[in-house]
């Protein structure tokens, strides 16, 4: 097989039409050199693409227009028009159009990831509120891909060069966060997050550390009861199967440099693990929804409409969240092709042994 069939096709969704989506797929794919590394599929519609790019006149985005995915362009960014119409872009603004042309994108893309048409997912930012209809009923990506997928739990899982995050509750107000802490979603999150740092990053026994809800992880229950009740439980029992140790104030865990000496962080809520995250992943962090059969990154931001339609969005992040989703690829067809036929290896490894050793015998 060549390599340029080898190559992995990885899939974008344009976000917002009025946000900076489309200008950091441009940004992105205008280097020829990740060519090198997958065949990129923008599910989105030239017209809009050709909007943003006369924005943006030092880019060199060519690409092909493609109908059909057996017919993808290995050596060229390729365009699926999800969509014929014209359509109106107004940068920076919050309408009923940026959402409505965001879900044709992600559900367009979600189809092919889940079909096997492209191999992984990387998606631009959608508003929240504008993207909501009768078939997106969610607070996010994350929650649409578990649903999608059918899957019984994921992790929102942060990450980048020097920190991994997971969250135990995502996007809920802060009333409700203490109501979703359970023992039962602890273990459901912290069995997800051993499980990918194995198949998707390599790392063959992970340490993860769980942070407490309460402030000084609750002072042994004199602010709030939920670490003794039900965090310290849940970690005694993961325990049993993992490596995992909390549970640690989160004050102090980040400042200290603590998330240094382990694999990945569990938090509580959004703020508590996102704030530290973003402030120390200097602007390169990645969001990857870790327990899909799929896999899907994104960058760690929004649509920043209050910048859309400037050339000025910073387009590492999504970079970072590109080169995530390859090396992710990679890592979880390594893991699988190493777990392939363990008895004919093990066959292998013995048979090539007698093979030394017969050949040192007749040296000697």
């Amino acid at each position: 097989m060549s390599n340029e069939l080898q190559k992995p096709i990885i899939g974008f969704t344009c976000g917002d039409l009025n946000g900076i989506g489309l200008e950091l797929i441009i940004k992105t794919l205008t280097d020829q050199r990740l060519l090198d590394f997958c065949v990129p599929v923008v599910f989105a519609n030239i017209k809009c693409i050709n909007f943003y790019r006369k924005s943006l006149p030092d880019a060199n985005f060519n690409y092909a227009h493609v109908k059909e995915f057996s017919r993808l362009n290995p050596k060229q960014v390729n365009i699926v028009n999800v969509w014929e119409e014209e359509v109106a872009i107004t940068p920076g603004q919050l309408n009923e159009i940026g959402g409505k042309y965001a879900l044709l994108s992600l559900e367009e893309a979600t189809k092919a990831l889940k079909e096997g048409h492209i191999h992984g997912l990387v998606t631009a930012p959608i508003h929240k509120k504008n993207i909501q209809s009768e078939t997106f009923n969610y607070s996010g990506h994350t929650p649409y891909f578990k649903d999608y997928f059918g899957v019984k739990d994921v992790v929102m899982l942060m990450v980048a060069e020097n920190m991994r995050v997971g969250l135990v509750t995502e996007h809920i107000p802060v009333e409700y966060i203490a109501q979703h802490i359970t023992k039962e979603s602890i273990l459901s999150k912290l069995k997800i997050m051993n499980s990918a740092l194995q198949k998707d990053f390599g790392v063959e026994k992970p340490k993860i550390a769980v942070l407490g809800l309460n402030p000084h992880a609750g002072d042994d229950g004199l602010i709030g009861k939920e670490e003794v009740d039900i965090i310290q439980p849940a970690i005694k029992e993961a325990r049993n199967q993992q490596l995992v140790f909390g549970p640690y104030p989160a004050d102090a865990f980040f400042a200290r440099g603590q998330h240094e000496k382990f694999d990945a962080v569990l938090a509580m809520y959004h703020d508590q693990g996102l704030i530290p995250f973003k402030s120390l992943a200097f602007g390169e962090g990645v969001n990857y929804t870790a327990g899909l059969p799929a896999i899907r990154t994104s960058p760690d931001h929004g649509t920043a409409f209050d910048i859309a339609g400037k050339g000025k969005a910073d387009h590492s992040s999504f970079l970072a969240a590109t080169f995530e989703c390859i090396e992710i690829l990679r890592n979880r067809l390594g893991y699988a092709d190493m777990r392939k036929n363990p008895l004919r290896k093990m066959s292998a490894r013995i048979l090539a042994n007698a093979v030394d050793e017969k050949i040192e015998e007749n040296e000697g």
